[in-house]
């Protein structure tokens, strides 16, 4: 199985896929032929176990740690309920916080913030927030799409304007020529829609949201 197959499998990006190799928790084989990797039966259920432990945050060095047999799947999943008890603490205390500014007769304009901002900023120290850190997909999308007509618009015209004159006038160049011009600027287009199209999948596919948890 190649590498495009195993992503739409799992639904891992490439990168992804890439970067667990580079940390040695994937080693696969390469085709003799072209030096293409080859997944195989074992590498793809590695690769559903990465994913599944990424999903409860379980970080790169304890997964090169399992994978290395110097962790025990057990040890791990102890230290992950010793965080976990320990953001349920942090969540508690900003209840608690809350339920004590519900209950104060303070107004907006009158808000005590120095009552409570030791408290937070501790919090804060300690990497707890309650604000979403994803960046809208949309938002990413839209962005990719308009980089990519920016840079695409400028070959896109050439290939218009060429083509309206070799269409129109009777003097035209040699339809070769015509044809060679058009693959050298089409062939920069065809490029630019690939990598949108993988930019998006990307995207799509959380990559950001899983590298900022590397």
């Amino acid at each position: 199985m190649n590498i495009h197959e195993v992503e739409h499998l799992i639904g891992l990006s490439k990168k992804s896929i890439r970067y667990y190799e580079e940390h040695g928790l994937l080693k696969p084989k390469r085709n003799q032929e072209n030096d293409y990797r080859i997944y195989q039966e074992e590498d793809i259920k590695k690769l559903k176990v990465i994913k599944f432990l990424r999903e409860l945050d379980v970080p790169i060095h304890d997964l090169k740690l399992l994978n290395d047999g110097v962790l025990s799947l057990q040890e791990c999943m102890k230290d992950r309920i010793h965080k976990i008890e320990a953001e349920e603490n942090k969540f508690v205390k900003v209840k608690e916080m809350c339920l004590e500014i519900q209950n104060s007769t303070d107004t907006f304009k009158e808000f005590d913030v120095p009552k409570y901002f030791q408290s937070m900023n501790t919090l804060n120290k300690e990497g707890f927030t309650l604000r979403s850190t994803h960046v809208n997909k949309a938002k990413k999308i839209r962005g990719a799409i308009l980089s990519s007509l920016i840079f695409g618009s400028f070959f896109l015209f050439l290939i218009g304007v060429i083509s309206y004159f070799q269409f129109t006038e009777s003097d035209k160049i040699p339809w070769l020529i015509y044809f060679f011009i058009m693959g050298i600027f089409g062939f920069p287009v065809i490029g630019i829609v690939y990598n949108l199209i993988i930019r998006i999948r990307e995207i799509q596919g959380g990559e950001e949201d899983e590298a900022s948890k590397y």
